[in-house]
């Protein structure tokens, strides 16, 4: 009983929200990876990376669809269960999948399960200006919540692929202004995917809650990639911000614990995982 307290003065305490404020306003970077199973989850856990998130990427990586799309709850709170058996240090994120918070009601209901049979501590939604009500409706019954901007792959179907998303001034205030309001909606976490560097900075900079990003250039708060990706399991063409760090690494732990360093040292992201 009471593990978190138990560790709490510890030498790895666990993550918190209030641990991920501090990094930020102390500029250390948060190192983040997807993943699936208890036994990655152990070996996340000893690398030190601090955020884990259950994504819904799932259904590419594991279950090898083209898409997230047909990724369910109980997917998510399977994976997510088996996920938190291996944690002990990192927060636990969990995806809220297609369609499941189409309404505030709906999407408490979702985000429950996530947390009591999943182990989440947090949820992440794909989000814009149509989900700030539903952050604020999730904040308001204390659930932790990261917001997703920019590339939203459950939205793959209406955005024509796999594309940069806000480039050019109306496109850049928009998304700029989105994750304002959703930071005053409550989201605890914005997450920007695959968007111009300089707009990542931007609105990293005007943020008060850590910003993590994927494809949003050096200057966010953290970096989070798909961990299959980063060991090079993943078959086929891989974005550009994609690294492979098992190429210089004897094993998989080896591989984690340097693609934390390069996050918290700086060296990852570089210019060429980035976009203009």
């Amino acid at each position: 009983m009471y593990t978190h307290l138990e560790l709490r003065d510890s030498a790895r305490p666990p993550v918190s929200l209030a641990t991920l404020d501090k990094m930020k306003a102390e500029g250390e970077k948060i190192a983040s990876l997807t993943c699936y199973d208890a036994s990655f989850g152990v070996l996340l856990d000893i690398a030190d990376v601090d955020v884990v998130l259950v994504g819904d990427s799932l259904g590419m990586v594991i279950q090898g669809h083209d898409t997230t799309v047909p990724v369910t709850m109980d997917d998510i709170v399977y994976h997510c269960r088996a996920v938190s058996r291996g944690l002990h240090r990192p927060l636990l994120i969990a995806d809220l999948p297609f369609m499941s918070y189409p309404s505030k009601e709906r999407a408490l209901e979702n985000s429950v399960r996530l947390m009591q049979e999943g182990g989440a501590e947090m949820v992440k939604l794909e989000s814009g200006a149509g989900q700030i009500e539903i952050v604020e409706f999730l904040a308001g019954h204390d659930i932790a919540v990261c917001a997703h901007l920019g590339l939203k792959p459950q939205s793959v179907h209406k955005t024509g692929g796999f594309r940069v998303q806000g480039r050019g001034a109306e496109a850049a205030t928009r998304m700029v202004a989105n994750a304002r309001a959703l930071e005053a909606a409550g989201a605890d976490i914005v997450l920007l995917e695959c968007i111009p560097s300089e707009l990542g900075a931007q609105i990293t900079a005007e943020l008060e809650v850590p910003v993590i990003g994927i494809g949003a250039g050096p200057d966010t708060d953290g970096q989070i990639l798909v961990l299959y990706d980063i060991l090079d399991i993943t078959s086929g063409r891989k974005p550009r911000f994609v690294k492979n760090f098992m190429e210089d690494a004897a094993n998989i732990l080896e591989a984690a614990r340097a693609y934390v360093r390069a996050v918290k040292d700086g060296s990852y992201p570089g210019p060429e995982h980035g976009f203009a």
